[in-house]
């Protein structure tokens, strides 16, 4: 089983070009990192995480592709993934680029982890109509996609519109492009029609999810997609379980901290799990 890092990477943190550095070396196959481009400070939306107040770090998130831009160049081996980045929030031929060149500077090594978002106040400043934000999402990958792979790409679509065009550098190789979010017939039909996998944050519940997903890549006619537990607190019964679903790839989570919080917790999951 492969085993991941992601960190809240933060203006606080550990960078995180010394994390996947850190990660790589201790044989860490990826490094994920999240998005969120602004927090509005006047917000009705709550916390996603239950709590009542919303933790500051979700307002001092980096971006993602220039972080790992920077932790290309740091790297050889390791994926470099999003974890998660918004496309319903992102200009699909700016975002289409930026994601093509940060491949090519990282010699075709990143995974592009994207959600629908949870933050109706953050999604309204992008414009983005909240009830269907994921059929935003859905038309900005799609975008994407052709424009990685056309030599002369057009899209149209309700939200997304283009004639034929010419847009270099194409990525690397193919992105593999993973979606996050809660089990249910409307993920896993979007995961079979444009997806690569299914990023479960958390990982609970995945058992009995695995049918539903299984039956909708049969019905897209397509082959069962990789399942990625996200965000995992590790416990070698965890893994074990995980590993029992035929899972071959776990993100673990590391605390958003500094060199001293971070780099302890990568040696203890080093030495228990690799």
């Amino acid at each position: 089983m492969r085993l991941g890092v992601t960190m809240f990477a933060t203006d606080r943190t550990m960078v995180p070009h010394e994390l996947a550095r850190a990660a790589e070396e201790r044989g860490f196959a990826s490094l994920y990192v999240p998005e969120h481009t602004h927090i509005p400070v006047a917000r009705e939306t709550p916390p996603p995480t239950g709590d009542d107040t919303l933790a500051e770090e979700y307002a001092r998130t980096l971006d993602p592709l220039v972080a790992l831009a920077a932790a290309a160049v740091t790297t050889e081996r390791i994926t470099l993934g999003t974890g998660i980045l918004l496309p319903a929030q992102r200009d699909p031929i700016v975002t289409a680029k930026a994601v093509a060149t940060l491949d090519r500077l990282a010699g075709g090594r990143v995974a592009l982890g994207v959600g629908y978002g949870w933050n109706a106040e953050e999604g309204a400043d992008h414009g983005v109509p909240w009830k269907r934000r994921r059929a935003v999402a859905r038309e900005h990958v799609l975008a994407m996609r052709a424009l990685w792979t056309d030599e002369e790409a057009s899209f149209k679509g309700e939200f997304v519109s283009f004639e034929a065009s010419w847009s270099w550098p194409k990525p690397a190789g193919r992105v593999p492009v993973l979606l996050g979010g809660a089990p249910g017939p409307t993920l896993f039909a979007h995961i079979a029609e444009y997806g690569d996998g299914w990023l479960p944050i958390g990982g609970a519940g995945i058992r009995e999810a695995l049918p539903g997903l299984r039956r909708a890549c049969a019905d897209a006619g397509r082959a069962m997609v990789p399942v990625i537990p996200f965000g995992t607190l590790p416990t070698p019964e965890k893994l074990g379980y995980y590993g029992s679903l035929g899972i071959e790839e776990v993100v673990l989570r590391v605390p958003a901290g500094d060199r001293e919080a971070v780099l302890p917790v990568l040696d203890e999951y080093a030495r228990a799990y690799l």
